[in-house]
């Protein structure tokens, strides 16, 4: 059976803001992640715990998975396209302000732990 996925697009977060979130949860079962998320103090932990709630969720219901033991196989931030903003400068200029998004994407699948 395929690892199951989920997706957010456009997340206002950079992906290196969102790096060390999906390194501490990588690789541990769902019901550990989504302990461990709620438990960081940073407001983006929130929607990477969506994203892996979603995750769940799709596994248990549309492939009839055992939620207590669905693992993160794969969990990254992918680059999604930049807003690109104007900041007035000195002497009439202009500074270009690019800021980043991110597509969240986990997969989980049913580990047997023996």
């Amino acid at each position: 059976m395929p690892a199951v996925r989920a997706m957010a697009k456009q997340v206002g977060a950079s992906p290196k803001r969102l790096k060390p979130i999906m390194d501490a949860v990588r690789g541990m079962s769902v019901n550990q992640a989504l302990d461990h998320l709620s438990l960081m103090t940073s407001p983006w932990a929130r929607s990477v715990a969506k994203v892996v709630q979603s995750a769940a969720s799709n596994a248990e219901n549309n492939e009839f998975m055992n939620r207590s033991e669905l693992r993160i196989t794969r969990i990254s931030a992918d680059q999604a396209r930049p807003l690109k903003r104007f900041r007035p400068r000195a002497r009439g200029r202009i500074g270009r302000v690019t800021r980043r998004s991110s597509h969240i994407i986990i997969e989980v699948d049913e580990i047997q732990e023996s």
